[in-house]
């Protein structure tokens, strides 16, 4: 039991660390700064439901996904880890990764008018919070995951970082309040810090299982 909440924590730190939410923090205040407080606490739900429902089924697909592309996990993991640092040195400049998001897509979704469901699933769940790293990673974690158990200990990380984003999104003012922008680029910096030290490992992982080392 001790064995499986460890691979837990480690789990869902990485993928607090990759989605960031805190870090998106001043985007959903942007895109949604026209609405009402239920409407944004409707966004905040809907945000985190399109997270998880996004990482399950990547989680659920990957290994079919190598199956039909043809390539190994270990090259995945060089690919991901490569992917992961980009956005590591992204935010250890205290800003969203281009990975993710860019300034464009932004302010375009803060200009024009919108459904609440494509503001929660685009830009918002998809690709700021569940984007490419996230889903790589739970890809590669749900792949290697040999046992029930442990997969099973995958989706839970999943479902924990998706009732993470509601409780942050719906905060987020106060958070912002408490933080201010500057708060939150330091936060950003130290999950770029932990997210390299992640991109490193996983690229190292790929290169001794893709020789034989």
């Amino acid at each position: 039991m001790i064995e499986y909440l460890k691979y837990f924590v480690l789990l869902y730190g990485g993928l607090f660390a990759i989605t960031n939410p805190i870090g998106a923090v001043p985007v959903f205040l942007g895109v949604t700064h026209d609405l009402s407080r239920n409407e944004r606490w409707e966004i905040a739900t809907k945000t985190a439901l399109s997270v998880i429902i996004t990482l399950v089924v990547f989680a659920l697909i990957g290994e079919w996904i190598f199956r039909f592309f043809g390539f190994s996990v270990d090259a995945f993991a060089i690919a991901g880890g490569i992917l992961l640092f980009k956005m590591a040195m992204d935010m250890l400049s205290g800003k969203l990764s281009t990975v993710k998001i860019s300034r464009e897509e932004t302010e375009e979704f803060s200009d024009e008018v919108v459904t609440l469901e494509e503001v929660a699933i685009i830009p918002l769940a998809i690709p700021l919070i569940s984007g490419p790293g996230a889903i790589t990673t739970v890809i590669l974690y749900m792949t290697k995951s040999t046992g029930f158990a442990d997969k099973l200990t995958v989706l839970a990380s999943i479902l924990a970082i998706g009732a993470t984003v509601w409780l942050v999104l719906h905060s987020s003012n106060r958070i912002q309040d408490a933080l201010g922008r500057v708060g939150i680029k330091v936060m950003t910096r130290m999950m770029g810090l932990i997210l390299t030290a992640m991109a490193i490992q996983m690229m190292i992982n790929g290169i001794r299982g893709a020789f034989g080392l």
